[in-house]
């Protein structure tokens, strides 16, 4: 009996429209145009200003999007998984809500939170789920509104980040195409450089948090740097050895869009031309867990069928991963 592989078969996306560009926040904060893009890469990112959205509303397109593609009645959706930091509320789960508002009436659903490596670990999941032969059609949405956590006081930290969403559709295939291989980790102790400290049980909300600014992002910058840089390039580096490939072997290196001298160092340990390397950090800065699926959605006329690509992530708390993927479509 062939082995049963979770194929990405379909890719929705979307960015809001508004443009939050370097210019822009040189009204707002002590920073210039040229800080921001010499050290971050990022020249713009895309804010949801709309009153009343949320991240369910930016992951709702991108579903949409890939339900028109493939010609799909929601109701043949098995199962939603949203990779998100900023969920629309604490409970009912995100997916649950965009299961709703598209019609997913037989799916079930639930958010899995991993910062900006979340996608990596929530495709991970779904893909067991396709690998089980329990399910044929699920969705795997990496959605986040860092416009909702951010202080745009705060110059370290409101210059990085956009809201942004995309999503991949992932069905059962028994040629080999699809999810090979994925090495994720964590490490508990980055929790001190990259967290938010506020609204959970620790420190529920009360006028102290609020005041104290306690629900929006802290990044101690340069430890976050240093660990990323190492842990993505590592994990990277470690997924090809053990699938005994080189970075002549891979046709893209997906990365996530923090930083463009991560995104460097990473395909230099890997031994990768820029020129294959998925860049779009410029123009949605740090979307978190919607950045790998958003460069597939940029570059998705470029990728070709049998295609073997490297998706490479770092986020907060600490987590990291590398998925190994031949493309299925």
């Amino acid at each position: 009996m062939s082995k049963i592989t979770a194929a990405i078969t379909a890719v929705g996306g979307y960015v809001p429209e508004t443009r939050l560009t370097n210019f822009d926040l040189e009204k707002m904060v002590d920073t210039s145009d040229e800080w921001i893009r010499t050290r971050t890469g990022i020249s713009e990112r895309r804010i949801m200003k709309e009153p009343g959205t949320a991240t369910s509303d930016l992951a709702v397109p991108a579903v949409l999007e890939i339900l028109r593609k493939k010609n799909l009645d929601p109701k043949e959706i098995d199962c939603i998984i949203c990779a998100t930091v900023t969920p629309d509320m604490f409970f009912p789960s995100t997916a649950n809500i965009v299961s709703d508002k598209v019609g997913a009436i037989n799916a079930f659903g639930y958010d899995l939170s991993a910062a900006c490596s979340g996608f990596l670990f929530a495709l991970t999941t779904g893909a067991a789920y396709i690998e089980s032969g329990r399910y044929k059609k699920v969705i795997v949405i990496g959605a986040d509104k860092m416009s909702s956590i951010l202080d745009y006081t705060e110059r370290n930290n409101c210059i990085i980040f956009g809201d942004g969403a995309a999503a991949v559709l992932l069905e059962p295939n028994m040629e080999g195409y699809g999810v090979q291989d994925s090495l994720l980790k964590s490490d508990g102790t980055g929790k001190d450089f990259l967290h938010i400290k506020g609204g959970g049980s620790l420190r529920p909300a009360s006028v102290e948090t609020v005041l104290a600014k306690d629900h929006f992002i802290y990044q101690e910058g340069k430890s976050v740097f240093k660990f990323a840089v190492k842990g993505m390039a590592d994990v990277s580096a470690e997924l090809l050895e053990r699938n005994n490939l080189t970075g002549d072997d891979i046709a893209w290196l997906v990365p996530h869009q923090a930083n463009l001298r991560i995104i460097d160092a990473t395909a230099k340990r890997m031994g990768m031309p820029i020129e294959k390397v998925m860049i779009n950090i410029s123009r949605y800065g740090n979307t978190t867990a919607g950045t790998i699926p958003l460069c597939l959605w940029d570059w998705q006329d470029q990728l070709k069928k049998g295609d073997t690509i490297v998706l490479a992530a770092f986020g907060g708390g600490f987590t990291w991963g590398a998925t190994l993927v031949k493309w299925g479509f």
